[in-house]
């Protein structure tokens, strides 16, 4: 019976007209936008001018709340980082209440709590709702800023600011911002260490008082709460938030540059450039072009799927991933294109994304592959509706944009209407091949010269990692300064060479804290190359152990017989006072220039190692000493090791680091040294490989 039906089906569909007249070889055409029915809003408003906004979704028994400040950005100029300061001191204490206690009561009913510089956002079971609020209106209404959380957070913002130093995307984007936007436009301005050491309690309470102001704010309901019992709750404990007229800024917008401007920050220990081509874009929020403009952008960059990402990785193989993003703003926005890839195929690089930036504007995209576009822009829509946090971002977008009311109702509809006609001109609109910013962060000694043809005047320009320029010819050595003087003034410095030598023997003992464990740190060594590293954590041990010719690591009961790189690079960190005779260990030094470290002047030296791995260090030029070194870590990857040193102190005629900075992703480790044993006499068995 079920071959008979299946017979009948396939004569019915062969002899029906539709069938028999398809023709393969002709791409069928779009079909009708697909009906996706957003969820509800409700809305409200309270005298003193908070506007509301409520989502029901009773799916799950939890009700968030999401405060946002509407204000112009602010310009905090020497000041930079009170702004941020801000933000954090609203969750260490209120006039009723200490930070403690604001932590305990949020645990206490399970809810989350957490503030920043432009809004509060809370969430916390439907039974707890009040407390919550409770909670949340006492921060927003009655913040008290205390001297010593502030103290606290400044730290952390001065550690952040030490480990961004050494993270090539975070410089790209300080340095990219401030030459696209201007140091004197507050999406361009830089925070320094000097910028938040002048950070007072008064400009963030000034701040709180002026901007955190209900008529400035929105606030978004999502959760099992009815628009009655969201009115009742927010008027209970916002209703007599005072209002209060806000500021209003204005600066002058950004332009592109007349012709492509080449921006280098020289790392000299990098493998890998990190590359980006940007310029400001006059979009904003509710602009015709936002739609046909983010479908250009994804079918340039936005998606895996993207152009950059299959020439770049796919095709050339040149990195992990390849991106653009295109950004609408109600101040101004932006174009950034770029990647990651090493030394040697950076000006290739910079040649693809533009190629693929101009292929956009000369060609039209084909049918196929901006319908293929436009499903993935749906699916990624689709999805996100079933959030129903959206929908509360949906409502407080068209309120802050003057956004039509049916904007996301017909964004597939819009989004279907897109032609190819409609992606090449905004292609020529905002893709600026001729007027950007080509931004590298790498090591300019490699890259620079191949560079300079992207530039019509065939310049390259140099940038610190503030975004400042400078002159590199003005750091040129003086006259008589050789890389030999410099390691021979840091030798003199420590002690002399004749000292140095007395040392047969070390034992260095340094103690930290990170993530709330102490760290202890032992470094043994004997002459001329034996080595013993031991680390703990508490949770976490590490030894390291080179008897001079063979080693091993052991980690937690694991034990890993080193080859390869890895052992190549621990003999060249176990030899002893190797400096003393570089051409001995076939290291070659080369003095590269001069550099601020820590507000300190420095000699830059690049040591060039025999498994062809550079580091560098900065030796300061009034003292002579070492004051950091920066290590790669993974040739691959382009990550480096840096390190600062500081607090010297003589121990039998030679001097030591007693606090040693190591400065990493998400922060700085100091170790300080609780002491240091010279010529105890360490048996090779010490150091014994087994």
């Amino acid at each position: 019976m079920k071959k008979l039906l299946l017979t009948l089906a396939l004569t019915i569909l062969i002899a029906s007209p539709v069938f028999s007249q398809l023709d393969r070889s002709v791409i069928p055409g779009p079909g009708p936008a697909p009906e996706i029915k957003l969820g509800e809003y409700e809305s409200f408003e309270l005298p003193n001018g908070l506007k509301v906004f409520v989502v029901e979704n009773h799916k799950l028994p939890r009700v968030a709340f999401n405060l946002i400040l509407d204000i112009d950005p602010i310009l905090e100029g020497n000041n930079a980082g009170y702004i941020s300061a801000t933000g954090d001191l609203l969750r260490t204490g209120t006039k009723t209440r200490t930070k403690d206690q604001i932590d305990n009561e949020v645990d206490f009913i399970g809810a989350t709590l957490n503030t920043s510089s432009t809004g509060v956002y809370a969430e916390s079971l439907k039974k707890q709702v009040e407390k919550l609020l409770e909670l949340m209106s006492d921060v927003v209404l009655n913040s008290e800023f205390k001297q010593e959380e502030l103290d606290k957070i400044k730290t952390q913002m001065l550690s952040g600011l030490a480990a961004q130093k050494k993270d090539p995307d975070a410089i790209s984007k300080v340095v990219g911002d401030a030459i696209m936007y201007g140091k004197k436009h507050p999406y361009g301005e830089v925070m320094t260490k000097a910028t938040v050491e002048s950070v007072t309690k008064d400009m963030c309470e000034n701040y709180y008082k002026t901007y955190f102001r209900p008529n400035a704010a929105y606030l978004a309901v999502v959760g099992d709460i009815t628009k009655d019992e969201a009115k009742n709750l927010i008027t209970k404990y916002f209703g007599n938030w005072e209002k209060q007229d806000v500021p209003k800024h204005n600066y002058k917008t950004p332009t592109q540059p007349r012709v492509d401007n080449v921006a280098i920050v020289d790392r000299p220990s990098s493998v890998q450039s990190v590359v980006s081509v940007e310029y400001p874009v006059d979009l904003k929020k509710g602009s015709p072009d936002v739609m046909p403009s983010s479908v250009m952008n994804t079918i340039l960059g936005g998606s895996f799927l993207s152009r950059l990402n299959h020439n770049i990785r796919e095709d050339k193989g040149w990195t992990y991933g390849a991106g653009s993003a295109l950004r609408s703003d109600e101040v101004i926005g932006y174009f950034k294109a770029g990647t990651t890839v090493r030394n040697s195929v950076t000006d290739s690089t910079v040649t693809e994304i533009l190629y693929e930036m101009n292929k956009l504007r000369n060609e039209k995209v084909p049918d196929e592959e901006l319908q293929s576009t436009k499903n993935y822009i749906t699916g990624s829509f689709a999805r996100a509706l079933e959030n129903p946090q959206t929908i509360a971002n949906f409502a407080l977008n068209i309120a802050r944009y003057d956004l039509p009311k049916n904007y996301y109702t017909n964004y597939l509809k819009n989004l279907n209407a897109v032609t190819a006609d409609d992606i090449q001109r905004v292609a020529k609109e905002y893709l600026k091949t001729q007027n950007a910013y080509i931004v590298i962060v790498g090591n300019a000694g490699e890259v620079a010269d191949k560079l300079a043809k992207f530039n019509p005047g065939g310049l390259v320009n140099y940038y610190d990692t503030y975004g400042d320029p400078f002159d590199p010819s003005v750091n040129q050595i003086e006259e008589g300064v050789t890389v030999q003087s410099v390691i021979d003034a840091y030798i003199n410095a420590i002690g002399g060479r004749e000292n140095i030598q007395k040392v047969h023997d070390l034992t260095v003992t340094m103690k930290g804290k990170a993530m709330g464990s102490d760290i202890t740190f032992a470094v043994y060594q004997k002459a001329p190359n034996k080595y013993y590293q031991f680390m703990d954590a508490g949770a976490f041990t590490q030894k390291v152990v080179f008897d001079g010719i063979q080693g091993k690591q052991e980690q937690m009961g694991q034990k890993e017989y080193l080859t390869g790189d890895e052992l190549e690079s621990l003999k060249i960190d176990a030899q002893m006072n190797a400096f003393l005779d570089y051409a001995k260990y076939n290291i070659k030094p080369k003095l590269v220039g001069k550099e601020k470290v820590n507000d300190k002047e420095c000699y830059r030296v690049v040591l060039n190692m025999p498994n062809g791995k550079k580091w560098t260090q900065y030796f300061d030029m009034k003292t002579g000493l070492l004051v950091r070194q920066i290590t790669p870590l993974d040739v691959e990857q382009g990550s480096d090791s840096m390190v600062d040193y500081d607090d010297y102190r003589e121990i039998e005629g030679v001097k030591y680091p007693f606090k040693v900075t190591q400065h990493m992703g998400m922060g700085s480790l100091v170790m300080t040294t609780t002491a240091v044993d010279v010529n105890t006499g360490l048996d090779d068995s010490f150091f014994k490989v087994d």
